[in-house]
């Protein structure tokens, strides 16, 4: 595996750790910014928004740029934002800072994932991608601890290692990621035809919900750790390694099945995270469950990510526009599924995320079921026969 995969899932593993550290800082940012821990964890929902609606507009303005200069430039952008959460003494602050962030984490993510495409050979594309992603998951076990660094020092302290970590990761991609000339003869409009494909939003729909739903949760994990459970603030650090450790062994076993069965691992992870959300929101006072349920959580969860890029890749082609339409469509279905998450912690309390997740979970499934129905009557038709990825969901009916 070339060394530059490698660093783009650093790279990743730098920028998401600004992502997920905020639900480890609910309660510090809460206290800081004197907001409440809803508005605190909204901030997890601006960052998707912000991913949602800057990416592809990014993505779009850098297609004609060297690929090299595009990715130094949107970690460039990432780091002012980052320096302005750091220096943030107001809310309105903070949600822009989350904005900025989040336009170049959305951009980065599509372009990281574009040049790992070209670096390896077709069949080797899931596991590159597994370890491009396998960055997501380590900030799972990594970046959520790091957050807890607010107990010791407060919470800016946290965003100036993020700060810091990024600055290390621009100077790696520097020096190993190669200088490719910029695309030549490029049309959008071509670019854009991809997207008239309704088995492709169909792909988008099924990622938002899956990860929407995992993201409901995970928004709200440290109250939940402390409020239902009972657990002290001081152990919830060792139960979020626990949670990352479950991502990093998912991602490494459906990251390398994701070429060969993209279309099962999809069916049999999202029902097993239905299943496991609604069985979690019942056993959350539990000490004893609860750290084999965020074991699954993390295993089942984001490891999915592989999967579902590797499907839109078959459905469509592996440009940076494609992947990071994939990440602005994850993105939606967090931006969904924080705020669902949310208005059920106002009215149910700290059950209702887990509640909120089974439900967009099973909401993936339908989406799956439905591509199953299409591609079985396109066959029966006569039609054209499905892309790669969706022939596998009509012949494993």
């Amino acid at each position: 595996m070339p060394v530059a995969v490698f660093v783009l899932g650093f790279a990743i593993f730098c920028l998401n750790t600004t992502e997920v550290m905020v639900a480890g800082l609910l309660p510090s940012l809460s206290d800081g910014l004197d907001v409440s821990i809803t508005a605190a964890g909204n901030l997890v929902t601006v960052f998707a928004l912000g991913m949602v609606l800057g990416g592809p507009l990014r993505t779009l303005l850098l297609m004609r740029a060297p690929r090299k200069t595009a990715l130094v430039l949107t970690m460039v952008l990432f780091l002012a934002g980052q320096t302005l959460g750091a220096l943030a003494t107001a809310y309105w602050a903070m949600v822009i800072a989350r904005v900025v962030t989040a336009l170049a984490t959305a951009a980065f993510f599509g372009l990281a994932a574009s040049v790992c495409a070209d670096l390896v050979p077709p069949d080797r594309t899931g596991r590159a991608l597994a370890i491009v992603f396998g960055g997501f998951m380590v900030a799972n076990v990594f970046g959520l601890p790091l957050a807890t660094i607010d107990q010791l020092m407060g919470w800016r302290a946290a965003f100036w290692a993020v700060d810091i970590l990024v600055a290390l990761c621009l100077a790696l991609v520097l020096f190993t990621i190669k200088r490719a000339p910029a695309p030549q003869g490029l049309d959008v409009r071509s670019e854009l035809s991809v997207f008239r494909s309704g088995r492709l939003w169909g792909a988008f729909a099924t990622n938002a919900l899956l990860i929407g739903g995992v993201f409901a949760t995970f928004a709200y994990l440290s109250p939940v750790l402390t409020e239902v459970a009972g657990f002290s603030e001081g152990i919830v650090p060792l139960l979020f390694v626990l949670y990352g450790v479950g991502t990093v062994v998912g991602n490494i076993v459906l990251g390398r099945l994701a070429d060969a069965h993209t279309l099962r691992v999809l069916w049999l992870d999202g029902a097993v995270l239905a299943v496991l959300l609604g069985l979690y929101a019942l056993v959350a006072s539990g000490q004893a469950l609860s750290p084999v349920a965020l074991f699954l959580l993390g295993f089942t969860g984001l490891p999915l990510n592989p999967a579902m890029a590797s499907r839109v890749m078959r459905l469509s082609n592996s440009g940076a526009l494609i992947n990071t339409m994939n990440t602005a469509a994850v993105c939606a279905g967090i931006t969904v599924g924080t705020w669902l998450a949310g208005v059920g912690v106002d009215a149910f309390g700290y059950r209702a995320p887990m509640w909120a997740g089974a439900l967009l979970a099973l909401g993936a499934l339908a989406t799956l079921l439905l591509a199953r129905i299409t591609d079985r009557q396109h066959i029966e038709r006569g039609r054209p026969a499905p892309a790669p990825a969706d022939l596998e969901s009509a012949a494993s009916a």
